[in-house]
């Protein structure tokens, strides 16, 4: 698994021009958003932050298509529906990335389960081919390990990655009163050759606007 880690990130970062945009995201409406969801709910559709983050994640996929794709034969061609790879670490070692296909058409108890269900499969060897192929875009979400900003490398012929940290409560300025307020970096690694910063921009823009309204998600 190294070694084709080692390969896959190689030919990444030789022949992919990497850039790097990050944006913080006042997560104050989701978080309440989720406890009271989870308060009122059955036991069994209980949501944990992630689910927000990658519907979020697949949803600004859809508006900005430019960056949910392949880079292949020195063109862009847009991926067919959003689907989203999810970096998952193994216990002995490495990683793999499952795929929820149509991330951006599950509802969030729906999206908890299906990634329930494949970090479980994931780490005991039990997925199938269908799978570990054909995401159009990859997230990481290293929150969970206390990371708070993480910057990842693009899987080809992909030509984006989206990043996740902790959600962690920090001084935050509303209507110019300071506060605290669950914050969480989101970072964007983008392919120069398919889009340009500007349209990285507005992809983290729109994370970020449709994380204000979580009923919505």
């Amino acid at each position: 698994m190294r070694r084709a880690i080692a390969r896959l990130m190689t030919r990444a970062n030789r022949d992919i021009p990497h850039y790097y945009l990050s944006t913080t995201v006042d997560m104050a409406v989701s978080m309440d958003w989720l406890h009271e969801h989870n308060r009122r709910g059955p036991m069994a559709e209980r949501l944990l932050p992630a689910a927000l983050l990658l519907k979020a994640a697949a949803l600004a996929a859809r508006e900005v298509p430019a960056l949910n794709g392949f880079w292949t034969d020195d063109r862009f061609t847009a991926g067919e529906g959003v689907h989203l790879g999810v970096a998952v670490s193994l216990r002995g070692g490495g990683l793999i990335a499952p795929v929820l296909h149509g991330a951006d058409t599950l509802d969030l108890p729906a999206l908890m389960g299906a990634l329930k269900d494949l970090v479980t499969r994931a780490r005991t060897g039990r997925l199938r081919g269908s799978e570990v192929s054909d995401a159009t875009l990859t997230v990481t979400n290293l929150g969970d390990q206390g990371v708070e900003t993480v910057f990842g490398v693009i899987h080809p012929p992909q030509v984006a990655l989206v990043g996740f940290g902790r959600v962690a409560d920090r001084p935050w300025a509303v209507d110019g009163l300071l506060g605290v307020r669950p914050v969480v970096t989101v970072t964007l690694s983008a392919d120069h050759r398919a889009t340009d910063g500007a349209v990285g921009a507005r992809y983290l823009t729109a994370v970020d606007r449709l994380l204000q309204k979580p009923e919505e998600l």
